[in-house]
């Protein structure tokens, strides 16, 4: 087994808010393996994304701060890095596809000086050493005529082609980790498709990490090795993907699982939305977050909050309950 190129561990983010202190990770600990896919699922305000801005050093402080907690890269520590040599890692070693890539790129500066600022910064490159190496990116990454294209503006792109302007500008610098943030998010299946087998190519020929941060488990099945599943800023349960969909142990997952249609499923006319809406992250339960929402909930989930547990494979999920020796009821 590859060793793990990322370590994270206990690692606690909070924001001051009016109303309070919104937890937003809370305790997360888990490491990414060279040349692996890792995917990061959970609903809108899961902590997915806040997560990986924190090691980033992304998280603005105030109103954010990290209170504990240690992410590795190699033999680094990232939450102590100076700014100086954080700046060094991002973008170079750790590159990030941001989920909207209209907002992500500057509409006011061509494709080609945003691909080159990259280059000249971490590689040294020349003027013309880094045009030339942003229009091979370019045609890496399948946008045609891309020794025209790269003097365009990001208003002329449609939105598959700003994510593979996006893709390209992360890995202009042969990352050992790439962060991709709902990257196939508001694309057609036909190019979201084209995107993932993309990424799946360029990991393959350049042996890059990714972390992919997604809602859609249509794309962790085809994507990921590995799958940590998120909820109200805690790890629920993680496994292999072809465990996590064999055999769901949190109710969580499966609940994600059954509200998605699946074409080998007889049960297309009856999918199941998970009930209600995700705690407010101010004022968390006592028990299980996920109390209020899960059918399959017993008395003793109010109390306490589940640590993680082993599953029969070699994963963990955070439940109290067997599910399959539980009949789930319905929520009053």
């Amino acid at each position: 087994m590859p060793e793990p190129i990322l370590q994270v561990e206990n690692l606690y983010v909070e924001f001051k808010i009016d109303e309070g202190i919104v937890r937003a990770v809370n305790g997360i600990s888990f490491d990414l393996r060279a040349g692996e896919t890792l995917g990061i699922v959970g609903e809108s305000g899961s902590g997915k994304t806040v997560l990986n801005l924190a090691m980033l050093g992304l998280i603005p402080q105030p109103p954010g701060k990290i209170t504990s907690g240690s992410a590795r890269y190699r033999d680094e520590e990232l939450l102590k890095m100076n700014d100086k040599r954080l700046s060094q890692i991002r973008g170079h070693r750790i590159a990030m596809i941001f989920q909207d890539p209209m907002t992500a790129l500057n509409p006011f500066l061509a494709v080609e000086e945003q691909l080159t600022e990259v280059t000249r910064l971490h590689l040294g490159h020349t003027h013309d050493e880094a045009i030339k190496h942003a229009i091979t990116m370019l045609d890496k990454v399948g946008i045609p005529s891309a020794e025209k294209r790269i003097f365009d503006y990001p208003h002329q792109f449609s939105g598959g082609m700003r994510q593979r302007v996006m893709i390209a500008m992360a890995l202009s610098c042969n990352p050992d980790i790439l962060i991709a943030d709902e990257p196939t998010t508001s694309l057609d299946v036909t190019i979201q498709s084209q995107i993932l087998d993309l990424m799946k190519e360029l990991q393959k020929t350049e042996g890059t990490s990714i972390i992919l941060i997604t809602h859609d488990l249509g794309v962790v099945a085809k994507a990921c090795h590995r799958v940590l599943v998120m909820y109200a800023g805690k790890i629920v349960e993680r496994a292999d993907a072809d465990s996590l969909f064999a055999n769901p142990r949190h109710p969580y997952t499966r609940g994600l699982l059954e509200s998605v249609p699946r074409w080998d499923s007889e049960r297309g006319d009856s999918l199941q939305a998970i009930p209600g809406q995700p705690p407010h992250l101010v004022d968390l339960p006592t028990g299980c977050s996920f109390y209020e929402r899960c059918t399959y909930r017993q008395d003793s989930c109010r109390e306490s909050v589940p640590n993680l547990v082993d599953r029969p494979d070699d994963g963990q999920f955070a439940c109290f309950v067997n599910i399959d020796q539980v009949k789930p009821k319905e929520l009053v």
